[in-house]
């Protein structure tokens, strides 16, 4: 099956810094796995990034099973307002004073066993503030992000998630 390899993303850099840029952008490369998806989010040093004292990555990894049944590949696929959507919610969880810089993306087309679905990472001052900015990112994307997952089972059955 043919593995298409694309990958929406939007980096929202020091937002929470009086002056600090923005910048979106597609990310070119697949990545597989925590590690990478850590290197995808990592923040730069420079003005500003001084006063980050938390770097939290989230990165949601396709396992092999759901409720209890074997699960052999995901398949992604996105509405055209995909990527709006997921500016927007970069930008919410941004405009929060406690949140340095926020990276998320959301993988689109097939993936396998132990791909990084969605990747989400913020940077703030404190531990909990941290804590609590990407469990809102995460969980904002979930619930308002239009990508639709089928999931193929090990008995050749398939299922459709989050279909409306």
């Amino acid at each position: 099956m043919k593995r298409v390899l694309l990958a929406l993303i939007v980096l929202v850099v020091l937002a929470g810094v009086a002056g600090g840029a923005i910048m979106f952008g597609r990310l070119r490369e697949p990545f597989r796995g925590y590690a990478a998806a850590e290197q995808f989010v990592e923040i730069p040093q420079g003005a500003g990034s001084r006063g980050i004292g938390d770097r939290l990555v989230s990165a949601g990894v396709v396992r092999d099973h759901d409720e209890g049944r074997p699960v052999t590949l995901l398949e992604y696929e996105g509405h055209p307002t995909a990527e709006a959507v997921l500016r927007e919610v970069a930008e919410e969880v941004a405009k929060d004073p406690a949140v340095y810089a926020v990276a998320v993306s959301h993988r689109i087309g097939t993936l396998e066993i132990g791909d990084v679905a969605l990747a989400a990472a913020v940077s703030t001052a404190h531990r909990a503030e941290a804590f609590a900015a990407c469990a809102r990112l995460v969980d904002e994307v979930k619930a308002r992000l239009p990508v639709w997952k089928r999931q193929v089972f090990a008995d050749g059955t398939e299922e459709w998630v989050n279909c409306p």
